[in-house]
């Protein structure tokens, strides 16, 4: 059986990392940091990033699972042809889901890779 929705791409190189540390563009949120690049591609890709000081494994997973699922659900509204970093922050893991989607839709916006921006 084949699956029809594409796998969404990732970051995972450490050079990808610090190119759009430093030379994206950021928006910082109570419970999110969102940093954004042009890639020149069609496509876009994310990574995320979780600081051991938010707390132990289960914790940090559940930050990124949720991470992930607010860049999955608002993907569509992105424009394409971006490199997305969401840095968790100590609220993410057990903010309420709502509140975690409008702070990274504020910070899209704010970053100007909102579409109709």
């Amino acid at each position: 059986m084949k699956r029809t929705a594409r796998k969404l791409e990732t970051l995972n190189l450490n050079t990808q990392f610090r190119r759009i540390y430093s030379k994206g563009s950021s928006s910082v949120r109570s419970s999110i940091v969102v940093y954004a690049k042009p890639n020149g591609l069609s496509y876009n890709r994310s990574g995320i990033t979780v600081s051991k000081k938010i707390g132990k494994a289960t914790v940090r997973n559940r930050a990124k699972r949720r991470l992930r699922e607010v860049f999955r659900l608002n993907s569509p509204k992105l424009k394409c042809g971006y490199d997305f970093i969401l840095v968790a922050r100590g609220r993410t893991a057990f903010t309420d889901f709502s509140v975690l989607q409008n702070d990274f839709l504020n910070a899209a916006k704010e970053t100007g890779v909102l579409q109709g921006e």
